[in-house]
């Protein structure tokens, strides 16, 4: 019987969400100036073509508040229960990817107080029957475009839109006749409707 040998981290593939995403660091660290305008083309270039997170984090290496240079973190983090409650909450660190695996339960994952040395976290959500509520951090954005539904409920209270912010969150999956909640720390939640009036907590009233 042939072995399979396990994929280094550097060595796995990453989407175009992520290219995009490191892109828009770049521009962000042009527009402070410690790029150039030859050196932003240039690695702009690289990241569109760069294949595995080696060759995508490369163009971010030397790029100060861009990446973390403490110890290294297990790369994915698998949250997994069955009928039963799962809580993460306060400093707990964040890898890459965090695989939620969720049937007839709750989880809670709250990223707002956590450390999150990377620009970019995929979650990855297999939930049936359940419910699975993550909690973003302040300046947090979050792209969940890409899940599948089954008789399921998807509710995401992070505006869209805008500048992708950091760290940006990439959700993906499937749900089936189970719930997902994004909401993000600090942010405005639409309680109920009334005509044009939308009721807020923090309260506030505001009209559309």
């Amino acid at each position: 019987m042939t072995s399979v040998e396990p994929v280094s981290p550097r060595d796995l593939r990453v989407s175009d969400a992520e290219r995009e995403h490191v892109v828009g660091l770049l521009q962000r660290a042009t527009g402070r100036g410690l790029l150039d305008l030859a050196e932003f083309s240039r690695r702009t270039d690289a990241a569109l073509a760069s294949r595995t997170r080696a060759e995508l984090n490369s163009v971010l290496i030397d790029i100060p508040g861009l990446v973390n240079r403490e110890a290294e973190i297990r790369d994915t983090a698998v949250v997994q229960q069955t009928a039963s409650s799962v809580e993460r909450r306060g400093r707990w660190r964040v890898p890459r990817r965090v695989v939620v695996r969720n049937r007839w339960g709750t989880s809670v994952l709250d990223f707002s107080e956590a450390v999150i040395p990377h620009p970019v976290v995929t979650v990855e959500v297999a939930n049936t029957a359940g419910t699975d509520k993550l909690v973003l951090p302040p300046n947090a954005t979050v792209d969940a475009s890409d899940l599948r539904l089954v008789a399921a409920s998807v509710k995401n209270h992070v505006s869209v839109g805008g500048r992708t912010g950091v760290p940006h969150f990439i959700v993906r999956g499937s749900v089936k006749a189970g719930s997902l909640v994004i909401s993000r720390r600090g942010d405005h939640r639409t309680l109920f409707r009334l005509g044009r009036l939308r009721v807020q907590f923090p309260f506030r009233i505001v009209q559309d």
